[in-house]
């Protein structure tokens, strides 16, 4: 048995009494790497020698106060910048970028405690949904390594899946933490946009993009995102909201919830497995005490087309940054300023990043602001007005998190369309800046399934309490890939 496989609140108990040491916890972490990284490929960088010197203060310090999280070891998504420890967003045009700061979830998570063991894999700047789009490997489903396990945030999914970390950090712009947390049979989950800082994260789309934890279990999920929740000086976009105890509202009950059914979220597209483990999901809720009734989110349709446009957009106008004048990546032989601009971020970025600029610019492009930029981004209000409709009358939606369960390495990279229908169900969620999360659900021909519980804007709690109460109903959370 892992440690890993216990809780956080578990590990603490130990840490508490002696039983158990932080050295203990990281030499557990990179045993684990050592043992099954060659397979699932989940890390970019390691930081051994500063994680075991960490873990040795901190052991020399366990009897001061301390929070839950302390000593607990972590991975951290490679677009999460991370001072003097490379951090490449998954593309060649930062292969040596050593940041000169630490992102703002990097300092809260030092002020908790816990050790950073590394910096995880993921599709190039968060643009992909296989984690196929990386420069430098593509990382491995942990329940068959044939098969891709979701992206942008994969490897954040996969390493925790795998037992190489207890929880991670990722990030989701329109599915990126809730998608591979399906495919690998974990729990990820999408903050309010607003709620955690995005200072220090390597922008992909900044009116999507929010940070967020990868665990094992719902109660371990609610102590790291109370950790790194929090109004922020450094991020303009940074809500003044108060931060609850999260696994306070871990009750249990459900009595008298209010859940909405989207008929859309179980209609075309929607493969039967997936339907069918939503179903016996909502049995288990309305056991519980729970009632459901289905609605209709009719802007939902326009979600995919809205998202790329947009986040396209904004990603055009975020990456202008890489040019090879300032840090990362420079191009040879260029012979004017021009030449050093195109051949700088032609060999630097990929394929996908390439293609989602193209789009951007277009987009953005006079003559074309307003039939696409500016439709898209009314569409996107027509959307979030759809929740905000539904949540007058019901506390939660649920659905799917994905149509189907993850599909083979290799399958669907020479079609873009069919690899972007991968979010359509988590997508609607970024547009509205709502918070959802992906909980086990059952399996698909040996791979799990997610189950995605969808909130109000800052109600992460009742998420918490929903997704807490089917958690401790079922035992879907417990299976764990034979590596």
């Amino acid at each position: 048995m892992s440690l890993f496989d216990h809780k956080a609140s578990e590990l603490h108990e130990f840490l508490n009494k002696k039983e158990l040491s932080v050295s203990d916890l990281v030499e557990e972490s990179y045993k684990a790497i050592s043992r099954v990284d060659d397979k699932v490929k989940s890390f970019l960088t390691l930081d051994e020698e500063n994680a075991r010197a960490q873990a040795k203060a901190l052991d020399e310090k366990r009897d001061s106060q301390k929070g839950i999280l302390f000593g607990l070891p972590i991975g951290l998504k490679d677009n999460i910048v991370t001072k003097g420890l490379r951090t490449t967003s998954g593309s060649k045009i930062l292969e040596n970028f050593n940041p000169i700061y630490d992102a703002t979830v990097v300092q809260r998570l030092q002020a908790a405690q816990t050790v950073t063991i590394g910096k995880l894999n993921m599709d190039e700047f968060a643009m992909g949904s296989s984690n196929e789009n990386s420069a430098y490997q593509a990382t491995r489903n942990p329940w068959n390594l044939d098969y891709v396990p979701g992206g942008s945030s994969g490897a954040s999914a996969a390493s925790v899946a795998a037992g190489e970390l207890l929880f991670s950090l990722g990030s989701d712009t329109g599915g990126s933490i809730r998608q591979p947390a399906a495919y690998c049979g974990v729990v990820g989950l999408k903050p309010t946009y607003g709620r955690v800082s995005r200072f220090g994260l390597i922008a992909f789309a900044s009116s999507l993009d929010q940070i967020g934890p990868i665990t094992r279990t719902v109660e371990d999920n609610a102590y790291l995102l109370e950790a790194i929740s929090g109004l922020d000086e450094m991020d303009s976009t940074s809500a003044h909201v108060d931060v609850p105890r999260f696994a306070d509202s871990l009750t249990g009950d459900v009595k008298g919830l209010r859940i909405a059914v989207p008929k859309e979220y179980l209609g075309e597209g929607v493969g039967e497995e997936a339907r069918n483990s939503v179903l016996e999901a909502l049995k288990v809720l309305e056991k519980l005490g729970a009632t459901w009734e289905e609605v209709s989110l009719p802007h939902s349709k326009y979600a995919l087309a809205t998202y790329y446009l947009l986040s396209s957009s904004e990603a055009s106008a975020n990456l202008s940054r890489f040019d090879g004048v300032r840090y990362g990546f420079r191009a040879d032989n260029a012979e004017s300023l021009i030449e050093m601009y195109k051949q700088t971020r032609a060999q630097g970025f990929g394929d996908e990043v390439k293609r989602r600029i193209m789009l951007g610019t277009f987009s953005l492009s006079s003559g074309y602001y307003d039939a696409y930029y500016k439709k898209a981004q009314k569409v996107r209000t027509l959307i979030k007005k759809d929740f905000e409709d539904v949540f007058e009358k019901f506390d939660v939606i649920i659905g799917p998190t994905t149509p189907t369960p993850a599909f083979k390495i290799g399958e669907k990279t020479s079609d873009p369309l069919t690899m972007y229908a991968n979010d359509i169900l988590t997508i609607p969620v970024n547009l509205a800046g709502v918070p959802g999360i992906s909980v086990p659900c059952g399996m698909a021909n040996g791979l799990p399934l997610g189950l995605q519980i969808i909130g109000k804007h800052f109600d992460e709690s009742t998420v918490y309490r929903v997704a807490h109460a089917y958690e401790q109903a079922t035992d879907h959370h417990k299976r764990k890939p034979q590596l």
